[in-house]
């Protein structure tokens, strides 16, 4: 069986929401894969050894990403280096301004792995809304059945 892991970060509750909905559609009934939903400060390297395919999801702060975030890769980048190649990933961006400086940060660090980016990021700007939550759900389903069939 593949294995999904989704690791974030939240402080005010929207990314925490963002990644329920994610969660949610990745365990679809139709979605037949093991799925690991993690705060940021608990992943480590047995996680991401784990996974087949890892969605990230953070609060923009500062324009950057989450410090838990940044120190899960700063705990796992040199011991995880070319033990990772290729492994899909994608995000999701809970951002008070436009989310683009947390949308760069996490792609550079995780083209230095290197993971291979196969979905295209859901940021939320603003209020979290009903749309930003369904697109959030997408994500995983689409994710979960992407590493299911070995598309990614």
């Amino acid at each position: 069986m593949k294995h999904l892991l989704i690791i974030f970060h939240s402080k005010d509750g929207s990314t925490g929401k963002m990644a329920d909905a994610v969660y949610q559609g990745a365990i679809h009934p139709d979605i037949n894969i093991d799925v690991k939903m993690i705060l940021a400060k608990e992943a480590g390297l047995e996680e991401l050894f784990w996974a087949d395919g890892l969605i990230l999801g953070t609060p923009e702060n500062f324009g950057y990403m989450s410090g838990a975030m940044k120190d899960f890769f700063d705990r796992t980048f040199y011991p995880a280096e070319g033990k990772v190649e290729g492994l899909p990933y994608c995000m999701f961006i809970s951002a008070g301004n436009d989310g683009t400086g947390a949308l760069s940060s996490i792609r550079r660090i995780c083209n230095g792995f290197p993971f291979k980016e196969v979905q295209d990021p859901v940021i939320s700007r603003g209020e979290l809304t009903d749309e930003s939550l369904e697109a959030c759900k997408q994500l995983g389903m689409y994710m979960g059945a992407g590493i299911e069939s070995a598309i990614f």
